[in-house]
């Protein structure tokens, strides 16, 4: 075992210069390295006396970026700080809180209110000698496509479907297809996804182009729970009544934040002064109806739809998550294929499986998705069908056919210019069996080819 001299040195984190590691620091990594065991991918070269090039490159060479520095991510920077890995990014947005730290490991008392990424980097850097975590404090969607393409791998610790939506999209899109429909496999960068649900979580392997993206998934996801706006307005029950009245009707009643422009800003789950707002709203209504139980807490949880986290299972998961991404860096064995799921609400259980791909995934589907529409429908209804079927889930999608915009939600000059054309006839604008071309915030760019069937109204 390190010393704490060993491990202590802060500077080695940003260093370049050879690291003076301990005796034996490595020997377990160094028994995968050296070794041909029967699991061994195909091309694996084992280490020799006299050749480390497979050391050298996980030291040296393999790039990481982490996406998520909270529970999960926590387990996954140091799982891969202490298996070699010396090249490692780590993005989040958000700051540490009291709560975060009964899990949160590499954080401590005097660190609420920083940044989880900035905290977690420093953490390591200075725990793992060699380490060279480099933190960036902010959304995935200020970083470019340059940015990503940087690194051999990405592992994602995060818990919005949003957020792996968008960064599956942007990681799709840097794999070129040639026009016979062959992907090129030179830019492929694999993403190692994991997510805990209270006991259950999974781990997946995901290779852009060549298996199942995490759009082809999205079908799977049940859709957040809904209650009844009449419900919700007139007859309040639970806490979570009061809450969703807060966040559905009273803000945008009210309007209480601007953004930059001067512009009503929309509910922002991450701002504290937001979520401040909702609970006081929330809680006056509870007390009208004398319903128990809204608190702050409960308030984030309706709103981010966070489930809560159990610390075991987030190690679990960051494990499997980690290995997949030692074997990618080294070969030492074949990755999984392609989806593990885990189980510990009775006992533990846990099945690998293959996801398949959807032929008509809107990321990465070689087929163009079909929806089918009324004979009548308005262009507001198509885009409210994109909005709630399972297998878009739109958030405020953009829609245009060659030579017109039918709708932009952004910028607000073409969203004023374009919002007459929702209440207008589909089938003005598009004829039966033509595409729509949908940009959506969740698709990090990328277009989706939308073709429109119209059925009669009797059928």
């Amino acid at each position: 075992m390190s010393t704490d001299s060993d491990m202590m040195d802060t500077s080695a984190g940003a260093s370049s210069s050879p690291i003076d590691d301990p005796v034996g620091r490595w020997s377990d990594i160094e028994h995968l390295l050296t070794r041909r065991g029967p699991l061994a991918a195909e091309g694996f070269e084992p280490d020799t006396v006299t050749s480390s090039s497979l050391k050298t490159k996980l030291f040296d060479e393999f790039k990481v970026l982490v996406i998520g520095a909270g529970g999960l991510g926590c387990e996954l920077l140091k799982d891969l700080a202490l298996m070699g890995f010396r090249n490692i990014d780590v993005v989040d947005m958000d700051t540490i809180d009291v709560s975060n730290l009964n899990r949160q490991f590499l954080f401590r008392e005097q660190d609420v209110g920083k940044p989880k990424a900035d905290v977690a980097a420093a953490f390591i850097n200075q725990r793992v000698v060699g380490c060279r975590v480099n933190p960036y404090f902010g959304k995935i969607q200020d970083k470019s496509s340059d940015y990503y393409a940087q690194f051999d791998v990405i592992v994602c610790g995060l818990d919005s479907i949003e957020a792996r939506r968008w960064i599956n999209a942007m990681i799709v899109s840097l794999v070129d297809v040639d026009d016979d429909g062959n992907p090129d496999a030179t830019a492929v960068i694999p993403i190692v996804d994991g997510g805990t649900e209270g006991f259950k979580g999974h781990a997946r392997v995901i290779l852009p182009r060549f298996s199942s993206c995490f759009e082809c998934m999205l079908p799977a996801f049940p859709p957040q729970e809904k209650y009844p706006i009449c419900t919700i307005a007139l007859t309040p029950r639970l806490p979570e009544h009061c809450i969703e009245w807060a966040s559905q009707l009273h803000w945008p009643k009210h309007s209480p934040f601007k953004d930059a422009k001067g512009a009503v800003a929309s509910i922002d789950t991450d701002n504290p002064e937001h979520m401040k707002w909702l609970y006081e709203a929330a809680l006056e209504r509870a007390n009208e109806y004398d319903i128990q139980g809204v608190t702050y807490k409960k308030t984030q949880g309706v709103v981010k739809n966070i489930i809560p986290a159990v610390a075991s299972t987030n190690a679990v998961i960051a494990a499997a998550c980690t290995t997949e991404v030692f074997k990618i860096a080294t070969n030492t064995a074949d990755s999984l294929d392609n989806y593990l799921m885990l189980n510990g609400v009775t006992g533990t259980y846990s099945h690998t499986f293959n996801y398949e791909q959807r032929e008509d995934c809107p990321v990465c589907g070689v087929k163009t998705s079909v929806v089918e529409m009324s004979a009548d429908a308005t262009v507001k209804d198509f885009f409210n069908k994109l909005c709630t079927d399972t297998a878009f889930r739109f958030k405020n999608p953009g829609l245009s056919v060659p030579g017109k915009v039918l709708y932009m939600p952004k910028p607000q000059s073409l969203e004023r210019q374009t919002r007459k054309n929702l209440a207008e006839r589909l089938d003005s604008f598009v004829q039966d069996g033509n595409e729509v071309d949908c940009t959506d915030e969740t698709l990090a760019g990328v277009a989706a080819s939308i073709r429109v069937r119209f059925i009669n109204n009797d059928q």
